[in-house]
């Protein structure tokens, strides 16, 4: 019985899971332990689970496992100023040099992402990655709902300002013929 339930409820969002872990840690390998972590102590405290909405308790799990991670396998400094791109996928419809710019506009993006706090890029990912409401991320972080909103503020705006964004907003120099 607890098997079918975990099938039912948990394993559905575990593409979700991971990707919050990866954003969190910012290594798939990481993430997959995470993952692995969180999974067994979904299975554990399976019959706290009330209702048939598994998503939000299961990403709750899986952000206290990766807190629970990070204390026992990296120092803060490492958290903070470690940055990993994730694999793009590549479009053959467009020109090379479309793709490239895509690419380079990605990587940006992503290396500003995961350079931000660890808080507001935890709510930012879970806003808009997971498109999540603000309600049920206030459950996953156990912050106030305001709290939520004023991170993802913050987020945007550091993200608007990022020094690693400056290349997508600034027009490409052109050489002279």
């Amino acid at each position: 019985m607890p098997e079918s339930r975990f099938e039912e409820l948990i394993l559905p969002h575990l593409d979700a899971a991971y990707s919050l872990a990866r954003w969190l840690a910012r290594d798939g390998d990481d993430a997959e332990d995470v993952v692995q972590d969180a999974c067994v102590r979904a299975i554990k405290y399976l019959d706290s689970l009330r209702g048939s909405e598994g998503r939000v308790w299961f990403l709750a799990i899986v952000r206290r496992a990766f807190y629970d991670w990070c204390e026992r396998n990296r120092p803060a400094e490492i958290l903070r100023n470690a940055t990993e791109a994730l694999d793009a996928a590549v479009d053959p419809a467009i020109g090379p040099e479309r793709t490239l710019l895509r690419d380079a506009d990605s990587l940006a993006l992503t290396d500003a992402l995961a350079a931000l706090p660890l808080p507001y890029r935890e709510a930012l990912v879970l806003r808009e990655l997971q498109e999540l409401s603000y309600k049920e991320i206030s459950r996953i972080t156990d912050v106030p709902m305001g709290t939520v909103m004023s991170r993802i503020a913050r987020a945007r705006s550091l993200l608007q300002r990022s020094p690693l964004l400056q290349s997508m907003r600034d027009p490409l120099p052109r050489s002279s013929p």
